[in-house]
């Protein structure tokens, strides 16, 4: 029997609110530990308890973090799933199940190898109660796959132990519960019957296990935020909680011990950017972060902070829907509503970070953009970048000034009206489109002025005049338009003499990235592009016109990045393609390498 090494695909089966997560965590972690690439995925319900949930960990020599489509090992924990799960092994794959569910004797696919284990008997053994058995029996499943798959038992025992934060007796009981799957698989299975096998690469080096939320909360710390107005809501809300968490420790005054930052849980999201905008009016770096539903609810405040000119950051950490539609899945539905957010005539910047790096640097650089352009600033990520581990390079530390823009102290004031000036708060001194502004508490009778979000004069005055209103909506569509030159730059790579052009953006990167792999190894050369921001830079117009048609993978059904590149570019509506996947699940290489291989098919829905 051939063995397949680092490159296959582990699932498993459990409810939710069984206590797997911990499990989970230690088994992807231990790979990960061993030098392995891996790439976890958490697909879960809803609710709270007690529907199904999977747990994938995709084991990849070559990196490849997107879903592989396959599940080659799978642990079946769930009996309510039990009949599904069986069907979704691999030919060739195998089955690890629980004993104790009903029909699992009974398994008549001969194309798999079925491995029945006692997990709940196994755990009973060390669980003086039913519900803390309930949880040991996940640790079981981690010792049998330890056993089954070669790994490494001293790395795995001490990711337990790091897992548990070092508590003695938790770490002992847990580390016994392993041990105990060991010996069970040792003694009744043999691991040569198992197809797949972990081999170590000596370890993981300075690289990183990080989720992307927390990837994030990390770079609005960097970035300055002393003010987080939230609303809890699903994928979004760890964000908001690891930047809280973060604070508390490092925005803590030496000398005096006091909070440097503020957080405040609002009654809704409509509110929490409402106090957003106000701390952003203050002088604090200020952000919230939220989901589609909260986004569509923000409406009326982004228009205020782009017309009032406010500076604030606001992430959308992406879901499906629209409406409610599944809480859980991920998807890039959102891009559309954050370019153009509120009624009237709108246009904000949206960054489009893809992976913990960009998370954590374009989340601290959102600061400087929303500051520098008085604007709300959106950064897109979505259920699968924000909720997942992510292989990760060591973060860098950010240091440098803060850029706080056109800011006017008391010293300047007095200079300006010296010499015969006059502050007017939205007037384009300078040309680029970007007005001057004062914070509260100023002392020089010119700074204080009056925030509108009706129409307004570029002294600030209210107005219902046609050409002034026309004036100050004109300049800042000016100003963000001209915002392209502090935006992240489209990566590009691939060769750039290909007629066939593949754009992602997100976490559709790694869906590309494997895609151009497939394709290459059928002839098919490709050049490619990730998008990183809105408004477009010129880049993406050289791409599109240097290619004979351009693909446009993304995670929702109307294409709509590739639209706003059709609106970009002159005449290019005939090449634009959509590689298109909406289903909720991340993305896999398929669409894009079936997309490009159907040719003029458009689009590809797999």
């Amino acid at each position: 029997m051939s063995v397949t090494v680092n490159d296959f695909t582990i699932s498993v089966a459990t409810v939710n609110g069984s206590g797997s997560a911990s499990s989970n965590t230690i088994l992807a972690r231990t790979i990960f530990r061993m030098g392995v690439p891996v790439a976890p995925k958490n697909l879960f319900p809803s609710n709270i308890q007690g529907l199904p949930t999977w747990y994938l960990v995709r084991v990849s020599e070559k990196g490849y973090q997107c879903r592989s489509g396959t599940r080659d090992v799978v642990v079946a924990l769930n009996a309510a799933t039990f009949v599904e799960d069986v069907a979704t092994v691999e030919p060739g794959g195998v089955l690890f199940v629980d004993d104790g569910i009903k029909g699992s004797a009974d398994i008549t696919r001969d194309d798999i190898t079925v491995f029945r284990v006692p997990f709940a008997k196994l755990a009973k053994d060390y669980g003086p109660d039913v519900r803390l058995r309930k949880l040991l029996a996940n640790m079981v499943y981690v010792g049998v796959l330890a056993e089954m798959l070669a790994l490494d038992v001293d790395v795995l025992m001490g990711t337990v132990a790091d897992q548990f934060a070092n508590k003695e007796k938790v770490v002992k009981l847990n580390q016994d519960v392993v041990r105990a799957g060991i010996a069970f698989a040792k003694e009744h299975f043999d691991a040569d019957r198992c197809p797949y096998r972990i081999e170590s690469r000596g370890g993981s080096g300075d690289k990183l296990l990080i989720e992307g939320n927390t990837a994030a909360a990390l770079g609005s710390l960097m970035g300055g935020c002393t003010f987080v107005g939230w609303y809890p809501i699903t994928p979004s809300s760890s964000l908001c909680e690891e930047f809280i968490s973060l604070a508390n420790v490092h925005r803590e005054d030496p000398e005096s011990g006091e909070l440097r930052f503020a957080a405040v849980q609002a009654e809704d999201e409509l509110a929490s950017l409402g106090l957003v905008l106000g701390a952003g009016w203050a002088g604090a770096r200020s952000m919230t972060a939220t989901a589609g539903p909260g986004i569509s609810l923000m409406a009326e405040f982004a228009g205020f902070g782009y017309y009032a000119e406010i500076p604030a950051v606001v992430f959308d950490v992406q879901r499906v829907g629209p409406s409610t539609g599944m809480p859980t899945r991920t998807q890039q539905g959102d891009l559309n509503l954050c370019v153009n957010l509120s009624h009237g005539d709108t246009g904000h910047i949206v960054l489009l970070p893809a992976g913990p790096e960009e998370l954590y640097e374009l989340s601290a650089q959102a600061f400087d953009l929303a500051e520098k352009y008085q604007t709300p600033v959106f950064v897109l990520t979505d259920l699968e970048m924000g909720m997942n581990y992510w292989i990760s390079d060591p973060l860098p530390y950010l240091d440098g000034e803060l850029a706080r823009g056109k800011v006017l102290d008391k010293a300047q004031l007095k200079e300006l009206t010296a010499a015969g000036g006059v502050y007017e708060r939205y007037a384009d001194p300078d040309g680029d489109g970007i007005p001057y502004r004062t914070l509260p508490g100023t002392a020089h009778p010119s700074a204080p002025y009056f925030t509108r979000g009706s129409g307004h004069t570029a002294q600030a005055r209210y107005t219902e005049q046609p050409d002034e209103y026309q004036e100050v909506i004109d300049r800042i569509k000016r100003k963000i338009d001209g915002s392209v030159r502090d935006l992240p730059v489209p990566v590009l790579s691939g060769d750039e003499n290909a007629e066939i052009g593949i754009i992602s953006w997100g976490s559709t990167r790694y869906a590309a990235e494997e895609a151009v792999d497939i394709l290459a190894a059928d002839g098919i050369v490709t050049r490619q592009m990730r998008v990183r921001s809105v408004p477009l830079h010129e880049e993406v117009v050289a791409f599109v016109d240097a290619c004979k048609v351009v693909y446009v993978a993304e995670q929702n059904r109307d294409g709509q990045l590739a639209d706003l590149i059709r609106l970009k570019v002159p005449g290019s509506a005939g090449k634009i393609r959509k590689a298109l996947y909406y289903a909720g699940l991340p993305m896999a290489a398929a669409p894009i390498v079936e997309a490009v291989k159907a040719g003029n098919r458009e689009p590809v829905h797999v």
